[in-house]
C-alpha cells in the first residue's frame, strides 16, 4: 500500500459498517452462510488497513441453526444456543428503539477484530433480552433470519434504528459513511432521515435532507435476485414503524409499488451503490435501472483462510505477505513441491475430520472434490451427479474419485433440503465407485478444512444468479483451483488450464443443465484427472497459479482498499490533499 493511500486510511473519519449476520468465530453462530463469513473478511481486512470501523450486528442469542441429517438426507434443526458473556464484552451506554409504538430496551456487546497491524475493529452486537422488555421484544435478537415477515422488520427496526442510536449513545455525533452490507439494515437511512429533518426545522424531507442523508450512505447490493430483496406491505410498516414514520418514508418517494423495498430504499438514499462482482453490477444495473451502480469484487481475508500449513510457507517465502496480501502474487516462485507438501498436509486434516464427523476413511492418493456451500436450488449441487453411469465411467478408465458436500438449507427452504436429499440419493448409485460423503452442520470450522484440503473446488451455479461467491476463493488460497461455471467472480478469475476450469465456455448465456453436466464430465474424464493422476508437476503449476494470479487479488485487504478509495471516501479533492 502506498504511503498516500495509507496516509488518507489515517485521515478518514470513522466508518459504521452495519450487517444482518457476522461471522467471527465458529463458536458465534451469528451467521448463516457466505454474507455473514464476507463481513467477517471484511472487518478483519479493515483492521489490518486500520481503517477506523466499526461493526454493528444483532446478537442472535439461538444463532442461524444447528443442522442434523439421517442416512436418507433429510434435514433436521435445532437452535445453536451460545452464551455472549463468555466470548463477548457487554458495553456500558444502553439506548432504545421504537417498535409498533412500544419503547425496547437495547444493549451491546463488544468483540474486538485485531489486524496484523495492531489496529482494533470493534463489532457491537445488539441485544434486546432485556428484564424491562416484554417476552416478544426480548426474542427479536434471538433468530437469525428465523419466523415471519413482522419478526423480521421488527429485528430490522433495531438493527438499522437500533443501530444509529447505539453509535450516538457510544458518543460518535456524525460518522464519515455508514456502509449497508444488504439492504437487511436500510432503516438506517429513515433513522438519519429524522435526524436531518430535526436539524433543519422541517415537518417532512425534502431534497435538502434527503441528499444529508445520502452523502454519508454506502449500499453493497449481494442478490441478483429480485425474490432475495426484502419487501414488506405498507400495512405492516405503518403497524411496525408508525404512522409518522412510514410517511416520512412515503414523503421521501422511498416506497415502490405500494411496498417497502428495503433495496429500493437504500439505493434512494446512498451516495454509492455497489455490487460484488463486475457481472452483477452489470445485472444490478439491469434490475434497478436509473442508479449509478459500481462494482467492487469480494473478497477473502487470506490470513483467515490459508491453512496453517500454506501460513507456515507463504511465512518462509514471502514474509511481507500477512500485511500486504497482494505480496501472494510472488507465491510464483515457491517451488511446486513444497505447495504440494503444504496440501498434503491440509489433505490429511480434512480427511481425519470426516473421519472423525461421519466414520468414513477417505483415502488420500484419491482425487477429492469439494463442494460445500449454502444449499439452495440454483447452486445445482446435484449437477455433478447427474450423469451416475457417466461419472462410474471415468472412474473405471481414468481413476478413482471421492467427493465430499456440506451445507445447509433453509429450515423454510423445501426447495434446498430436497437438493440435500437428492444428493444423497444420488451418491447411492455410485456407491462402491465414487466414495460420497455429505457431512452435516456445515460452518466455518468445517469451511476451513474442506476449502483447503481438497484437490479441486467444484462450483454449478445456474447463471446469472451467483453474485460474486467466495468459497473458491478460499480454496485459490491454498492452492485448490476450481472447476466452475462462468458466473459471479469466476468470470474474473478464470484462465483456463492455468487457475482452474470452467464449465462451458461462455457467461453471456444462460444455463443450460445438460450441456453444463456434459462439460463438467468432458472437463473431468479429459484435462483434470489426467493431469492430476499422470501429469502432476502441471496439476501443482495450476495450483501455484490459483495462489499467485487469484489469491492475491481476490483478498479482502484489496476488497476493503477499494471501499476506501471509492466509497468510504466522497470528496476525491480532500483524499488528494489529505
Amino acid at each position: 500500500m502506498s504511503r498516500r493511500h495509507s496516509n488518507n486510511l489515517q485521515a478518514l473519519s470513522e466508518v459504521a459498517y452495519f450487517t444482518m449476520e457476522v461471522g467471527v468465530e465458529a463458536g458465534i453462530p451469528t451467521y448463516s452462510g457466505g454474507l455473514g463469513v464476507l463481513a467477517g473478511d471484511t472487518l478483519r481486512a479493515a483492521a489490518d488497513l486500520r481503517v477506523p470501523m466499526i461493526g454493528i450486528t444483532l446478537l442472535h442469542r439461538k444463532g442461524y441453526f444447528r443442522q442434523h441429517l439421517d442416512s436418507s438426507g433429510n434435514q433436521s434443526e435445532s437452535p445453536s444456543e451460545w452464551s455472549p458473556e463468555k466470548v463477548l464484552e457487554p458495553v456500558e451506554p444502553r439506548t432504545t428503539v421504537t417498535v409498533e409504538g412500544r419503547t425496547v430496551a437495547l444493549r451491546a456487546w463488544r468483540y474486538d477484530v485485531k489486524g496484523i497491524s495492531g489496529h482494533v475493529v470493534p463489532i457491537y452486537f445488539l441485544d434486546t433480552a432485556l428484564p424491562e422488555n416484554s417476552n416478544w421484544d426480548r426474542e427479536l435478537t434471538d433468530h437469525l433470519y428465523g419466523r415471519d415477515h413482522h419478526y423480521r422488520l421488527c429485528q430490522e427496526v433495531v438493527l438499522g434504528m437500533g443501530g444509529i442510536a447505539l453509535i450516538r449513545a457510544l458518543g460518535h455525533v456524525e460518522m464519515q459513511s455508514y456502509h449497508m452490507n444488504e439492504g437487511h439494515s436500510a432503516l438506517l437511512t429513515l433513522a438519519l432521515l429524522e435526524e436531518s429533518i430535526r436539524r433543519n426545522e422541517v415537518a417532512s424531507p425534502g431534497e435538502r435532507e434527503k441528499e444529508a442523508v445520502r452523502h454519508h450512505c454506502v449500499f453493497t447490493t449481494h442478490t441478483p435476485v429480485p425474490a432475495g430483496h426484502d419487501r414488506f406491505s405498507m400495512d405492516l410498516a405503518r403497524q411496525v414503524l408508525g404512522e409518522k414514520r412510514a410517511s416520512i418514508l412515503t414523503s421521501a418517494d422511498c416506497c415502490m409499488d405500494g411496498m417497502l423495498n428495503m433495496t429500493h430504499l437504500a439505493l434512494s438514499l446512498s451516495r454509492y451503490v455497489n455490487g460484488v462482482a463486475m457481472r452483477h453490477g452489470q445485472i444490478s444495473r439491469d434490475m434497478f435501472p436509473g442508479y449509478p451502480i459500481n462494482s467492487i469484487t469480494n473478497g477473502v481475508h487470506a490470513g483467515t483462510w490459508a491453512a496453517a500449513s500454506f501460513q507456515r510457507l507463504f511465512d518462509s517465502y514471502i514474509p511481507e505477505w500477512r500485511h500486504d496480501h497482494h505480496y501472494l502474487r510472488y507465491a510464483i516462485t515457491i517451488p511446486c513441491d513444497d505447495i504440494r507438501q503444504a496440501h498434503a498436509e491440509a489433505k490429511r486434516g480434512l480427511l481425519a475430520e470426516v473421519e472423525r464427523r461421519a466414520g468414513v476413511r477417505l483415502d488420500p492418493s484419491v482425487m477429492t472434490l469439494g463442494f460445500a456451500r449454502r444449499a439452495s436450488t440454483y447452486k445445482r449441487a446435484d449437477l455433478l451427479l447427474s450423469d451416475p453411469e457417466r461419472l462410474k465411467r471415468i472412474v473405471r478408465q481414468v481413476g478413482p474419485l471421492q467427493i465430499i458436500y456440506g451445507g445447509k438449507a433453509h429450515p423454510r427452504d423445501e426447495g434446498g433440503k430436497d437438493l440435500i436429499r437428492r444428493v444423497v440419493r444420488a451418491a447411492e448409485a455410485v456407491r462402491g465407485q465414487v466414495h460420497i460423503v455429505y457431512l452435516e452442520d456445515y460452518d466455518i470450522a468445517l469451511g476451513h478444512h474442506i476449502c483447503a484440503g481438497v484437490d479441486l473446488w467444484v462450483n454449478t451455479p445456474q447463471k446469472p444468479q451467483e453474485a460474486s461467491g467466495t468459497s473458491g476463493m478460499k480454496a485459490a488460497l491454498n492452492g485448490v483451483p476450481s472447476l466452475s461455471v462462468l458466473d459471479g467472480w469466476w468470470i474474473e478469475g478464470h484462465l483456463e488450464g492455468v487457475t482452474g476450469w470452467s464449465i462451458g465456455d461462455s457467461w453471456r448465456t444462460a444455463s443450460d443443465s445438460a450441456a453444463e453436466a456434459a462439460s463438467l464430465y468432458d472437463k473431468l474424464e479429459y484435462l483434470i484427472l489426467p493431469t492430476f493422476y499422470n501429469r502432476p508437476d502441471a496439476f501443482a503449476r495450476i495450483m501455484r497459479h490459483a495462489i499467485s494470479l487469484n489469491g492475491s487479488f481476490f483478498n479482502a485487504q484489496r476488497m476493503v482498499a477499494q471501499y476506501v478509495q471509492n466509497a468510504y471516501f466522497h470528496q476525491r479533492d480532500e483524499v488528494d490533499t489529505a
